[in-house]
């Protein structure tokens, strides 16, 4: 695996079933605070074909460029002239019991599971809270990866730390 600190950024693709709100809003979490040391990519094992709308909206008004984002199968990363992947996490719980195809290079693999928002009931505020509370869930857990010491854990020890923190509870809201 490449060294963090090399020229080159870490390829880092984020799984989800639909590819429309959870993979997506990853992907445009870890390219910001990745600070160019990683390159996030996101697709689905059955992709929508298109990105939630309420993911969209969460994403721009937190002043994320949305333009580029769209819903895609993860058959491109499959593909010879795919990027090299150097971790591959799965964050909703769909994809995690599904068969992945075989990565080129083996790529570090973790599942960091989360609700899917796009799930949620109930009035366009309720709906809203649900994508909010996704995207401060997956903000804790990429900003925990960003933060480890790439350079000085050995492989054993890296994926252990990704298995931590896809068991990582949300610490906002903790029940009453």
């Amino acid at each position: 695996m490449k060294v963090v600190s090399e020229r080159e950024p870490l390829n880092v693709l984020f799984l989800c079933t639909g590819n429309s709100a959870r993979s997506v809003m990853a992907e445009c979490i870890l390219n910001r605070l990745g600070m160019g040391k990683f390159r996030a990519f996101s697709a689905g094992s059955h992709p929508t074909g298109k990105v939630n709308p309420l993911a969209i909206t969460l994403l721009r008004k937190s002043n994320y460029d949305v333009s580029h984002l769209r819903s895609k199968s993860w058959d491109e990363f499959a593909a010879p002239d795919a990027p090299k992947l150097d971790f591959v996490f799965t964050v909703c719980d769909d994809a995690a019991d599904e068969i992945c195809p075989i990565w080129p290079g083996q790529p570090m693999t973790a599942h960091w599971g989360l609700p899917d928002p796009a799930k949620a009931q109930g009035s366009d505020a309720e709906r809203m809270l649900a994508f909010a509370d996704t995207m401060r869930m997956l903000n804790q857990r990429i900003g925990i990866f960003v933060s480890l010491p790439f350079d000085k854990l050995s492989k054993l020890a890296l994926q252990k730390e990704l298995d931590a923190i896809g068991k990582t509870k949300a610490s906002a809201k903790q029940p009453a």
